[in-house]
């Protein structure tokens, strides 16, 4: 595995060192007891009825509550990896700070997810097919480009299915053999803001086994896809990082092709932590490759693929010293080794 590198050199990103979160002290921790949002099972074997892209009123689905303690990791980032866990936070400061221009973030944001996921991962290739940025307080706003609010519901964004589709649908004519490669979907998720209301908690990949796992399709006006609604299980260990600032965007596994007892996907969901229940509404961006308002502390989302250089290529060891961190911003990226 292509490890050394990351053991004895700081990798940079625009500029910025990618390294671990600093340990300097070690805040109080902010664990929280909250309530999570899980589907409903009716019990017959009937499947959750398709959501349907732009059309919020099909995407909430019966739910049932669970009571769960989510652990604030503060101080221990480190311990928190891609493989071992399913997530984890970087040190990185962006150029972009409102996410107000999309062309902006495409021009400018993207090349920074790109270059830092490169960095952090050991990527030959990543491929950033879409953006989120979560300003609304509501569940239910369009999935397709608009401002959506945070996801209070148990899930993960694409299921493994879906996710050898992304590949199929984003590069067609190169599929067949980029899915001959090892090849995994980062959401990186960056706060505008320090996040405080409505923050993001993710489950130990190793604490959700596949059987709590419902398929759920996603009807796009072109395509279907499929993600996983998750049912309740009192094995699950939850995790987020309190006042998650812009400068530790978070990474979280969507999908990775290898199963070799690493973290293959992660669910997530949004959560009322009752100390700041009457706070701003929160403000995020995510990117991403695969995957899946205004207020001040939102996420960008940036979904992405990554791809390995070679068939069989393995991406640097995230047990090392790398920690990547949760952005407002989400992105969905395909990336390969």
């Amino acid at each position: 595995m292509a490890t050394a590198a990351v053991q004895h050199v700081q990798a940079t990103a625009l500029g910025h060192v990618v390294e671990p979160l600093a340990q300097e002290h070690r805040p109080a921790k902010h664990n929280v007891a909250a309530e999570l949002y899980y589907y409903k099972d009716p019990g017959d074997g009937t499947p959750p009825a398709p959501s349907y892209v732009g059309k919020p009123s099909t995407y909430l689905r019966p739910h049932v509550t669970q009571n769960v303690v989510i652990h604030d990791i503060s101080g221990d980032e480190d311990k928190y990896t891609l493989d071992s866990h399913g997530f984890q936070f970087v040190k990185h400061e962006s150029k972009e700070k409102d996410f107000l221009d999309d062309n902006k973030i495409k021009a400018e944001y993207y090349p920074e997810i790109e270059k830092l996921l490169k960095d952090s991962t050991g990527a030959s290739r990543v491929f950033i097919f879409d953006h989120t940025i979560r300003r609304a307080t509501s569940d239910v706003c369009d999935i397709a480009g608009q401002l959506r609010g945070p996801a209070r519901r148990v899930h993960i964004d694409q299921s493994y299915g879906a996710s050898e589709n992304r590949v199929k649908h984003h590069l067609p004519d190169e599929a067949d053999e980029l899915l001959k490669k090892h090849f995994q979907i980062i959401n990186v998720w960056r706060p505008i803001k320090t996040i405080l209301r409505d923050p993001l908690t993710l489950a130990n990949a190793h604490s959700v086994p596949d059987t709590d796992l419902v398929p759920a399709k996603l009807i796009y006006p072109d395509r279907e896809g499929e993600t996983y609604a998750v049912k309740p299980n009192l094995n699950h260990q939850w995790y987020f990082k309190y006042a998650q600032r812009p400068d530790e965007p978070l990474f979280i596994k969507c999908y990775d092709s290898v199963n070799d007892g690493r973290a293959r996907r992660i669910p997530h969901t949004a959560f009322v932590d009752p100390a700041h229940e009457n706070d701003a509404p929160r403000e995020s961006i995510e990117s991403g490759i695969h995957t899946d308002a205004p207020s001040l502390d939102c996420p960008v989302e940036v979904p992405c693929l990554i791809f390995a250089p070679q068939a069989g290529d393995a991406f640097l060891d995230f047990e090392l010293n790398i920690v990547e961190q949760s952005s407002a911003y989400k992105a969905n990226v395909m990336f390969m080794a």
